[in-house]
């Protein structure tokens, strides 16, 4: 299927990110297509993280806009973006439950206050979310009780509970060690077909790009706009900007580039 075929589930559309006069990014505009796993990426200082908010709504564009199914974000209303921000799930660099919470109470919570299940409904939901990411039985235990990645396989538990159509994760693998992060993409990848989502990602992880992403855009941070965008596989191979294929061909031992 081509491109033109595709849905567009997401727009960019000729956005600028700004604070005050410092322009972080401008004329960023790429489509998001429906199931994609899509990559946002670049070097060090490039706007990722704030691409990222912008398209939570958490920051305000300085110009343009950003879509969804064809419907502005941007100029929406709270009413309209709280009903549209109800088919998301999202998923934070530190896991971000509620260390206050065991497993069963973070799980529950969406359900709580997005759904009129009843109480042994929702125990039904999450345990069977918590057995989705290979956590069943762990309704019970607090955050601080189990591993970084059990935290993080708990998170992701968290936000597929109300089965979203859009999923997004800030550097889901950061703090894992190799053989967790690996476990954790196919994860993602297992999770996101069974339930048809769309997935927005910031990692600079190149093993999960290579291994799960299927579209991405590059940010530029000396350009302050993009300058690569599609399948990071063929970016890495036919890229024409020389500073893309660096990023995508540099060794794992090159640090942090986020």
């Amino acid at each position: 299927m081509t491109d033109d075929e595709r849905e567009v589930h997401i727009e960019v559309r000729e956005l600028t990110m700004a604070f005050g006069s410092n322009v972080i990014q401008r004329d960023l505009s790429f489509p998001v297509y429906r199931g994609d796993i899509f990559v946002i990426m670049g070097g060090s200082g490039c706007g990722k993280s704030t691409l990222l908010k912008h398209m939570l709504g958490l920051l305000e564009p300085a110009a343009g806009e950003i879509l969804y199914t064809g419907t502005s974000f941007t100029h929406a209303s709270s009413e309209v973006r709280d009903a549209m921000r109800r088919s998301w799930g999202i998923t934070y660099q530190s896991g971000g439950l509620f260390s206050a919470m065991t497993l069963e109470q973070n799980i529950s919570l969406p359900l709580q206050l997005y759904t009129d299940y009843t109480a042994a409904q929702i125990r039904d939901v999450v345990r069977y979310k918590l057995s989705l990411v290979g956590l069943g039985g762990f309704e019970s235990y607090y955050p601080s009780e189990i591993s970084g990645g059990m935290n993080k396989r708990a998170a992701l538990a968290r936000a597929i509970a109300l089965d979203p159509q859009i999923l997004f994760f800030d550097e889901p693998s950061a703090g894992l060690d190799p053989i967790s992060s690996r476990l954790l993409d196919d994860l993602i990848l297992q999770l996101t077909e069974s339930i048809g989502a769309t997935v927005v990602m910031v990692t600079h992880e190149l093993p999960s790009i290579f291994a799960i992403a299927n579209n991405s855009v590059y940010l530029d941070a000396s350009t302050r706009t993009m300058i690569g965008y599609g399948d990071p596989k063929q970016l890495r191979e036919h890229s024409e900007e020389a500073v893309v294929r660096q990023f995508l061909t540099r060794s794992a031992d090159a640090g942090e580039t986020g």
